[in-house]
């Protein structure tokens, strides 16, 4: 049970994590990258290197010429293998297991891998979770300082919110078109989730030594298969039982050969996480490039900032939106956007209403007038997170 203690222990910390009041800085896709993979690669480190679950991770069967502890260890720290040729020999008539024999002469595919398995998973958590890294550093919790006060539920005091509200106005219009870098980072992190995946897709092929790439698709192929003519491609890849060969001197001072089998009971656990890994990497690529694209057409296309800003967002009329977009660049897209995400919909229409007096484009249509909010304070000194919003000024100046 020890495994699941700490599979229990991990999920509590996330639970915990997460659940404090924490600005929204990214999308959907995105922490499916840091969040959901991440995790799953882990909690599978953690699961192969639970021995408990299934017992030591390879027994070796030999003649009592070599102790079972060291043919074990042997074959653990060194490699086993299987004879490909035998896979489609009939089980209890013309072999023992899928894939073993007589080796004199034959073809041999030797399985080193296993030993590194958590290692390998536990690197590829690391990657997944490296761009989300990367972005915070970046970002410095820009949008959490800004919003503060204001995410989530609307504020308790009309003016309370509005004097909010007119601070984080002032501080978007002194630094329009100063975002264009901070959009940057956030568009290179986003693409760099996507190689990011791709490049895991090839990294685990190379790892199983080129059998990755059409592991999910033979799995599938295998259950439509005649029950007779079938090889299960998991047996194939990730063997249950092995051969190891020992060599030793004799009493004379010649080369004596044991061979052993070994059974691998980590790989009934190492077939599934594979074949499960598979299909999840490709749903996530497929998912990270249709972001990306997304993302492409948000900095090529007004029009799309645009249909953002009226239809996710129902601000205003195409007018007041129309005219907003063409006096933002991407970057000050970008902030307002991550603004919109952790916002209350009727305080950020609001803002975007404010924000259209402030640069004199004319009431957006949604019915606030600009009597409604008090005019700004005459000096920013006058807000309690004035230091904070100074220093992300001058650090997305270009």
């Amino acid at each position: 049970m020890t495994v699941f203690g700490l599979i229990s222990a991990v999920a509590g910390f996330v639970k915990v994590r997460y659940l404090i009041d924490k600005a929204v800085i990214d999308n959907m896709v995105f922490r499916a990258h840091y969040r959901i993979t991440a995790a799953i690669l882990f909690a599978s480190c953690i699961i192969v290197t639970a021995n408990n679950l299934i017992g030591d991770p390879i027994n070796c069967i030999s003649d009592n010429a070599v102790q079972t502890h060291v043919i074990n260890t042997f074959c653990w720290i060194t490699h086993t293998f299987t004879l490909p040729d035998n896979n489609r020999k009939v089980i209890g008539l013309e072999t023992a297991h899928p894939g073993l024999g007589n080796d004199y002469g034959k073809d041999k595919r030797y399985h080193s891998y296993y030993q590194w398995v958590p290692f390998v998973l536990f690197f590829q958590g690391v990657l997944f979770y490296v761009p989300h890294w990367m972005w915070k550093q970046w970002e410095e919790g820009k949008i959490r300082v800004i919003s503060e006060g204001m995410r989530g539920a609307i504020i308790e005091t009309k003016a309370e919110r509005d004097a909010r509200l007119q601070r984080l106005v002032q501080y978007i219009t002194e630094t329009m078109h100063l975002h264009n870098s901070y959009a940057a980072c956030y568009f290179f992190c986003e693409a760099l989730n996507f190689v990011n995946v791709v490049t895991n897709i090839f990294l685990v092929d190379s790892f199983l030594g080129g059998a990755f790439l059409n592991y999910g698709t033979d799995v599938i192929k295998f259950t439509d298969m005649n029950q007779e003519e079938r090889i299960d491609p998991m047996i194939a890849i990730f063997p249950r039982v092995t051969k190891c060969t020992f060599h030793k001197f004799g009493p004379s001072g010649t080369i004596q050969a044991h061979d052993a089998l070994c059974v691998l009971a980590l790989n009934i656990l190492n077939e599934k996480i594979y074949v499960f890994l598979w299909f999840w990497f490709i749903v996530l690529a497929i998912m990270s490039g249709l972001a990306l694209l997304y993302s492409m057409a948000v900095v090529l296309l007004p029009s799309i900032r645009e249909a953002i800003l009226r239809k996710r967002f129902k601000f205003s009329t195409p007018a007041g939106a129309s005219a907003l977009i063409r006096k933002t660049q991407v970057g000050d897209f970008l902030l307002l956007h991550l603004l919109g995400q952790n916002m209350n919909m009727m305080v950020f229409n609001e803002l975007l209403d404010e924000l259209c007096r402030r640069m004199h484009l004319g009431s957006s249509g949604s019915g606030a007038s600009p009597s409604s909010i008090p005019s700004a304070p005459s000096t920013m000194e006058m807000s309690p997170i004035y230091p904070e919003i100074v220093k992300f000024s001058k650090d997305t100046e270009i």
